[in-house]
């Protein structure tokens, strides 16, 4: 099995059938990994059904028929909705492969806007109504300080920074130990648009980025109330603690990382090194919050 990531949806859309019965759908595409993969090149696969097969046995034989058509086996499926994941968790347990709830969806998201847009539209029985109600949307869930292991001392720095996005063409060529990424240009990005970061300088540096690896990366977020802080956002619902901001010159900092997401449309990234003198990275992620 190599190192392909699938991102799945099964849901309901918003195009009925004659018994005015909403339609499901399956949609597998591929994660990119990658700044350099095109686009064009992710596997993509979709299937209709009807209300009735909505179950995990259809699932998996979708799966199944994913699979014969794809380049690749995946090696883990990464899905969103957490109300689907009973069932999702157990088609892919019997497909073989196993599923892990993400925020990390980003070209599965982008698919589904274009779906909503350009697609579903043009189907028979589209009904605009159910397309508006579409959208999901989690309250905030509490938040965790890192696991000790991997949690900083005082010695730990952390800095923002950023970088033109034309830079990170040559990420491929940079000394990194834990890395993803995704093209930039799919997403409306220009090669002189700044993309903010966060740099965490570390003695504890490998094994952080180990952590940070295997949780199912999705991004980062400014808190202000109750304390202000940086928020690091994983898995589908998970919420940590990644720094405080304890003056106002931070405050300040992290504000201005906040408005240089928007300006890039909310693309940022993360990175973790020894020490701010060092040429290679840790750990290095492109992250996005949708």
């Amino acid at each position: 099995m190599g190192t392909t990531i699938w991102e799945l949806d099964f849901y309901s859309r918003p195009v009925f059938d004659d018994n005015q019965k909403k339609l499901w759908e399956v949609l597998i595409c591929e994660s990119p990994l990658e700044v350099t993969r095109s686009p064009e090149t992710l596997f993509r696969f979709s299937k209709f059904t009807n209300n009735q097969n909505v179950n995990s046995l259809w699932l998996k034989e979708a799966l199944e028929e994913a699979l014969a058509q794809a380049p690749q086996a995946p090696r883990r499926i990464r899905f969103f909705r957490r109300q689907m994941n009973n069932m999702i968790t157990k088609a892919c347990e019997e497909f073989g492969v196993p599923a892990v709830p993400s925020r990390r969806t980003y070209s599965l998201n982008q698919w589904i806007q274009e779906r909503m847009t350009d697609f579903y539209p043009s189907q028979p029985g589209y009904d605009a109504a159910a397309a508006k109600a579409a959208s999901v949307q989690y309250p905030p869930l509490n938040i965790s300080p890192l696991p000790e292991a991997v949690r900083g001392d005082k010695a730990d720095r952390w800095a923002f920074v950023s970088l033109e996005a034309e830079a990170f063409g040559e990420m491929k060529d940079w000394d990194i130990a834990f890395s993803e990424a995704f093209p930039l240009d799919f997403l409306g990005v220009t090669p002189e648009m700044r993309i903010p970061g966060l740099i965490i300088f570390s003695r504890r540096a490998m094994p952080l980025a180990g952590w940070l690896s295997g949780i199912e990366l999705g991004f980062l977020q400014l808190e202000t109330e109750p304390l202000p802080r940086i928020r690091l956002e994983t898995g589908a619902s998970d919420s940590w603690i990644l720094a405080d901001l304890k003056d106002p010159q931070t405050l300040a900092e992290a504000q201005g990382f906040e408005q240089a997401k928007q300006q890039a449309q909310n693309i940022h990234f993360l990175a973790v090194q020894d020490n701010p003198e060092s040429e290679s990275f840790a750990g290095f992620w492109l992250l996005k919050q949708e």
